[in-house]
């Protein structure tokens, strides 16, 4: 809560408001804003996606772009590239370039974070999520939320909560018990509150429990505005409001549409005729209006304050620079046998580079997350300006992606497509029989010819997209097809995969070594090529378990996804690598899993325990030494997992509680210190609604992933 005096002037400010004004304050006045008073010095809220960049500039009253050119901007690695660095400070350099391209645009509340967690690897809109750890998703969202609001912009942690599948997204019903919300889906939202200090936060679109969560009393009522002590702008998905009562009695602030006729949104006309009908307090709409006006403080929005609240900037070299650098950090090596990584770029003569990632362009697709790049680096691009002139690189696009039907001006929100006659079905069939023939032919005459090949394929934003989830995690276009035969044809074909999500893999036995990209921004594919030829050492490490189909999920198989009226958790808190590792499932690559150029020892764990008494005190405190036994710098990430053995609860085998990654030179060894609270060692009881720390034996764990530990020590707590 800010000062008295500042309170004071807030309140002397919604006094004088009538309440019309005040209505117009919560709603939507335009697609991407609120109504400001003009005679009172209060403006428009603006608002703007995405996480991945701010969004073109639309029509205040449609879903068309307006169609000029300053609305290009910088183009952001997505949320699971910036997490896949592993990097704390990484995510604080993402969210500064974010805030500063937010408010240099004239926005005041940018539509990121997305952090909810990836119980399925089928999620179409997983890209733009961190991982499926509620630990990695708390570190990572804290610092980059921190580095947005350091611009007087607000960030807008999203979706809460429990959004985790894109099918029947506005009416879906997730049944999940008190203790696996609070040890899985609530951590990364109460640690944007309590330690990033959000301004605002998003409702999801889908029912908690049976409350829809955009005017959930329970939801955004007890556990955040109560518990968590939230006092920010509480922001609803667009759409997520379907009644008027239940929003003006809930903690939400502000409704916003995908529709335009915003006069007749619940938190409009229809809630300004209940009150002056007598069947609703004005105290009610007073509350949220507070709300705004206490983050536009904050924001530095209003009276005099307004003079001295930051421009922001984009489109500069330096955002472009940190771009890149996250892009490094977010190339994961999976599998490197023989050491054929890195290429050697001085030997090569001719290279083969095959499949249509290679020159795709990402940054316009997606749903919310697109946006007009100012530019955007392919892989293609940059395998070719990395190497120069002196070698010869030749391009095949390798398998072929049916052409999509013409698309009208409109944006996909309120896009229809043609549906295609028997005829042109039949027609269009045929042709692109013949086309993939031709293309597998052509890719592997030029693999034939040449001394390396590299085969860049995976997604695209036909399967990485709002509003739709996968029906599986098979490679589309044919694509596995085309890179068993590449093996066949050249067993040292490097493959390259580039995408928003985990796809199968049934070929990884054959492949020698499988460099993965997420949707990495405008630098993208300069750091796929320096990762290849060496100019960089991956450091990225995996923030999701590779599993080998969707079949191995529990989601799926314990639980429900993609039900289009009812999904339940029934895995309860056994998300992801808590699940695999505990039923000791074999997959494709496991969590926290990232080779390097070079090598690295553990040695020296040393394990104390402290005197903390409270959950939220410091209890444990864990060094260990980490040596660069190999001949190139190159980063680790320590991971540290805790694991308890006398638990008379069902709890994971272990779980991340602590990461730290550090650089260093061939030779240099260093000392990570983990402090850890009680916290760390504590489930959430749902007998007394509070985290518990059993009494018994603890084991710490050190690896270099979930599956790689390399030193252990216990305590025991009594």
């Amino acid at each position: 809560m800010e000062n008295t005096y500042q309170e004071k002037q807030l309140e002397e400010l919604l006094s004088q408001l009538t309440l019309e004004e005040k209505i117009g304050m919560i709603h939507g006045a335009g697609l991407f804003r609120t109504e400001g008073v003009e005679r009172l010095g209060i403006p428009p809220l603006f608002m703007s996606d995405g996480p991945m960049g701010v969004r073109a500039e639309f029509a205040d009253n449609e879903w068309r772009s307006v169609g000029t050119t300053e609305d290009f901007v910088s183009y952001l690695p997505c949320n699971s590239a910036i997490t896949s660095t592993w990097n704390r400070k990484a995510a604080g350099r993402a969210g500064e370039v974010l805030g500063e391209e937010t408010r240099g645009r004239g926005k005041d509340v940018i539509l990121a974070p997305g952090i909810n967690i990836k119980r399925s690897p089928l999620c179409g809109r997983n890209f733009e999520y961190m991982s499926e750890d509620p630990c990695l998703v708390e570190e990572l969202a804290v610092p980059m939320i921190e580095g947005i609001q350091k611009s007087d912009v607000a960030a807008c942690v999203k979706h809460f909560a429990a959004n985790s599948q894109e099918t029947e997204r506005l009416r879906v019903n997730t049944l999940i018990d008190e203790r696996t919300l609070h040890e899985i889906y609530y951590p990364g939202f109460e640690a944007a509150v309590k330690k990033g200090r959000v301004m605002s936060l998003m409702g999801a679109y889908n029912l908690l429990n049976g409350e829809h969560c955009c005017m959930s009393k329970k939801l955004l009522g007890k556990v955040l505005r109560r518990e968590w002590q939230f006092d920010g702008t509480v922001i609803s998905d667009w759409g997520g409001v379907h009644d008027t009562t239940l929003a003006a009695e809930s903690a939400l602030d502000i409704e916003m549409d995908v529709t335009y006729d915003f006069e007749h949104q619940h938190m409009a006309k229809p809630l300004l005729e209940k009150i002056r009908a007598g069947e609703l307090d004005e105290s009610l709409v007073d509350e949220k209006v507070r709300n705004i006006l206490r983050m536009m403080q904050r924001l530095n929005m209003l009276g005099e304050n307004r003079k001295q609240r930051k421009a922001g900037c984009y489109n500069t070299p330096e955002h472009r620079q940190a771009i890149l650098e996250t892009a490094r950090e977010s190339v994961v090596l999976l599998k490197n046998e023989e050491n054929l990584l890195p290429l050697a770029e001085k030997s090569v003569k001719k290279i083969a580079v095959i499949g249509q990632n290679a020159s795709a362009i990402h940054s316009n697709g997606g749903g919310s997350a697109e946006i007009k790049a100012l530019y955007e680096i392919s892989p293609l691009m940059g395998i070719k300006k990395l190497l120069g002139g002196n070698v010869q690189v030749v391009y095949a696009p390798g398998y072929y992606i049916p052409s999509r039907e013409k698309r009208s001006d409109l944006n996909w929100q309120a896009d229809s497509t043609r549906h295609l006659t028997e005829e042109e079905e039949a027609a269009a069939g045929s042709r692109e029989d013949i086309l993939r023939h031709q293309y597998l032919g052509e890719a592997l005459a030029l693999a034939a010819e040449c001394d390396t090949v590299i085969f860049v394929g995976g997604l695209n934003h036909d399967y990485d997209v709002e509003g739709k989830d996968r029906t599986d995690m098979k490679l589309p276009y044919e694509q596995d097809a085309l890179i068993e035969e590449l093996l066949r044809v050249k067993p040292d074909t490097v493959v390259v995969l580039f995408a928003g999500s985990p796809v199968e893999m049934p070929w990884k036995d054959k492949a020698k070594a499988i460099l993965w990209s997420y949707y990495a921004g405008m630098e993208g594919g300069t750091a796929i090529a320096e990762a290849l030829f060496g100019r960089v050492n991956p450091s990225g490490k995996l923030a999701e378990t590779f599993i080998k189909n969707a079949e191995q999920c529990p989601a799926h198989t314990i639980g429900t996804f993609g039900k289009k009226d009812v999904v339940e958790y029934k895995e309860g808190m056994m998300v992801g690598y808590r699940y695999y590792d505990t039923e000791q499932t074999e997959v494709n690559f496991c969590f926290g899993h990232g080779l390097s150029y070079t090598d690295f020892t553990y040695s020296d764990m040393q394990v104390e325990l402290l005197d903390g008494k409270k959950t939220d005190e410091l209890f444990c405190r864990v060094t260990v030494l980490v040596k660069n036994a190999g001949e190139r710098v190159g980063a680790e990430v320590v991971q540290l997992y805790v694991a308890p053995k006398d638990s008379a609860v069902l709890r994971p085998v272990h779980e991340l509680r602590d990461f730290e990654k550090i650089e260093l030179h061939p030779g240099e060894e260093q000392k990570v210190t983990f402090l850890l609270p009680g916290r760390a060692f504590a489930y959430y009881d749902e007998t007394t609604d509070t985290f518990t720390v059993e009494p018994g034996r603890y084991e710490l764990q050190i690896g270099a992933s979930s599956r790689d530990i390399r030193q252990r020590g216990e305590i025991i707590i009594k």
